[in-house]
């Protein structure tokens, strides 16, 4: 029997006489009162001499020590008490003063980081739900508009206006399967089908994609390959992989000026798989290269299109890979924005 199971069985067979008194205080009084009549009797047993003034005061002393001291023994206890109450209702800005060294104040330490967590993940349910609704207002309105004006006959529905109603309501469709992607990362449900892939092929592939896509809705963009050295392949999931370079080559072509070029190059370097990405646009802002990959951060680029789900979900895929993405400086001339993906090329990466 492990020493677990043990410390259950005990548990579960010891008998536990006081727990129907509510007051933990009220129990050490017990404990102690008991515990010195115990010895008391014990000793009158044995020695046959008892003065009852002297046991009545010492009995009377001991009781009224264990209520003075057990005061600061259960208010962490009690502060708890209180504040899992508040966090009932929402409130989670209650702590517990953690002051004592024993269990009691672990557990109040414990409780306090609980506490932390729980107002972080609220604060980030409401954000997610006050983004949600915003990127998800902003097509439903247009959409809206475009219909109201085809049913009162203020606009004819010509190419031109369908077009409009169909760029919101894909719109919409890519808002809700990057938010389905989200969800199922979020509840690691999201199984990884690892083979071995050409990098060559794979990236051409990813290239002609991205072209494809940008021609379709009329951006001036090249695609550029970069030569690799020698053969690459790597140990990945192909339909997450291209889940990454497809919103990365997509943010580059959004964000780059007419006629400019989107950069794609990988090589091997101390075991591992380095990718590039670059664009000729405006670049990221230092102070925001770390918040690009959180939800729905966009900058100053709410207007181009995009869920602000895209990198967030590249970030995602990477991480279930065993690799790293971020946003490195961008090379003179011209700047532009440049981000690296780190992939180990094995198939034990986890």
């Amino acid at each position: 029997m492990t020493d677990h199971a043990a410390v259950i069985w005990l548990n579960r067979v010891l008998p536990r006489p006081l727990d129907p008194v509510r007051s933990i205080k009220v129990k050490l009084g017990v404990l102690l009162v008991t515990s010195g009549t115990a010895g008391l009797s014990y000793f009158w047993y044995a020695i046959g001499w008892l003065p009852p003034m002297t046991s009545a005061t010492a009995i009377g002393l001991a009781l009224l020590t264990s209520q003075v001291l057990a005061h600061g023994m259960t208010s962490p206890l009690r502060e708890m008490t209180a504040a899992a109450g508040a966090m009932a209702r929402g409130d989670y800005s209650r702590r517990v003063r953690a002051t004592s060294r024993d269990e009691v104040g672990e557990l109040a330490q414990a409780f306090n980081k609980m506490a932390a967590d729980l107002a972080v993940a609220d604060q980030r349910r409401r954000e997610l739900i006050a983004n949600v609704s915003h990127e998800l207002r902003t097509p439903i309105t247009s959409l809206q508009g475009v219909l109201e004006n085809l049913v009162d006959g203020v606009a004819e529905p010509d190419p031109a206006t369908l077009r409009v109603a169909l760029t919101q309501t894909e719109r919409l469709g890519h808002l809700v399967v990057d938010l389905l992607d989200l969800s199922r990362l979020d509840a690691g449900v999201v199984p990884l089908r690892r083979v071995r892939i050409d990098l060559a092929d794979f990236l051409d592939e990813a290239v002609e994609h991205a072209a494809a896509n940008a021609a379709g809705v009329g951006r001036d963009v090249r695609f550029q390959l970069g030569p690799l050295a020698t053969p690459l392949t790597g140990y990945a999931d192909p339909w997450r992989l291209h889940q990454v370079f497809a919103n990365l080559l997509d943010n580059a072509a959004r964000h780059s000026p007419p006629g400019a070029t989107v950069r794609v190059t990988a090589e091997e370097r101390d075991g591992l798989l380095h990718f590039e990405v670059s664009d000729e646009g405006a670049g990221i802002p230092e102070a925001e290269r770390s918040r690009v990959f959180e939800r729905f951060t966009r900058g100053d680029r709410s207007g181009d299109g995009g869920t602000g789900l895209g990198l967030a979900i590249a970030r995602w895929v990477v991480h279930l890979h065993g690799g790293t993405i971020a946003v490195l400086d961008p090379l003179p001339p011209g700047g532009g924005c440049r981000i690296q993906v780190t992939l180990p090329m094995g198939q034990e990466a986890r």
